[in-house]
């Protein structure tokens, strides 16, 4: 609901978004131009459904891609979602004080990732699903009256958001998290000068506790179309998977690589 990201990288300044609602037709469209064809719906999808790559994807790094070692690894979620899966302040520090950081909870419908070029769409109209768990994260008490999880005082005060939802098998929760995933796809594209998002990193704790992110880079850093090598993003977006659990995590804070990588992987194995 905002219009692009703040300046710097890396920092605590907070990036706004864009809230043009526009409609985003993930069409088919071949490796030509980067656009893939979106999995079927849960009610249809496939039970070997598995994440397709996107423009720009990253090669995961043994890092992001290795399993965690030892008893701490974490295995893949069951049963539902419920607010102890949701992140919490302590994963923003200290980029952002979590003392400051308020959390607001709520359960039901709404949109998920407000950008022009993915659409101001709501989780039931993408997967065609239930409800599930919203989560904001703000440096502000005061709060949107149509929406609780949302600031009312700017979106400068907004550090994160979260949805988060269950599926009914492991399979269903990775078909709904890779068309959640491309539908941010077409966000690595845009007319130089607006923000846009960066290139995919793989995260992988387990081989099925995984996340996808990007970087979201300002307007005055895109003068390609897509986001400049070598430059720190300035918060973005995740996709995250544990066993039948999915969510999308959207970083307003303007944190860098480090921190947003930091931030997906508490993300995920809280998920």
């Amino acid at each position: 609901m905002n219009d692009g990201p703040a300046a710097g990288g890396g920092h605590v300044a907070v990036r706004p978004r864009s809230a043009v609602a526009a409609l985003v037709a993930a069409a088919a469209l071949g490796l030509a131009t980067g656009r893939f064809v979106l999995p079927p719906p849960p009610g249809g999808a496939s039970q070997g459904a598995s994440a397709l790559p996107t423009p720009g994807t990253s090669v995961p790094t043994p890092e992001s891609s290795a399993a965690g070692s030892g008893p701490a690894s974490p295995t893949g979620a069951t049963g539902p979602v419920t607010t102890a899966n949701l992140l919490g302040p302590a994963a923003f520090g200290p980029d952002v004080d979590p003392g400051r950081i308020h959390v607001t909870d709520r359960f039901g419908d709404g949109a998920y990732a407000n950008a022009a070029c993915s659409g101001e769409k709501t989780l039931t109209q993408t997967l065609g699903g239930p409800g599930a768990h919203f989560r904001g994260l703000m440096t502000s008490t005061r709060t949107s009256p149509d929406d609780p999880t949302w600031t009312a005082a700017g979106i400068a005060d907004q550090v994160a958001r979260e949805v988060a939802a269950e599926a009914r098998s492991p399979s269903l929760a990775q078909n709904a998290a890779d068309r959640l995933l491309l539908e941010e796809v077409p966000c690595q594209e845009a007319t130089p000068g607006h923000w846009v998002y960066g290139r995919t990193t793989t995260v992988r704790l387990a081989p099925d506790v995984t996340a996808s992110w990007m970087g979201s880079y300002q307007g005055d850093l895109n003068t390609t179309g897509t986001a400049p090598e070598g430059k720190e993003p300035c918060g973005g977006i995740a996709v995250l998977r544990s066993g039948n659990h999915y969510a999308v995590l959207e970083v307003h804070a303007c944190l860098g690589t480090a921190a947003m990588d930091r931030v997906v992987r508490t993300a995920l194995s809280q998920l």
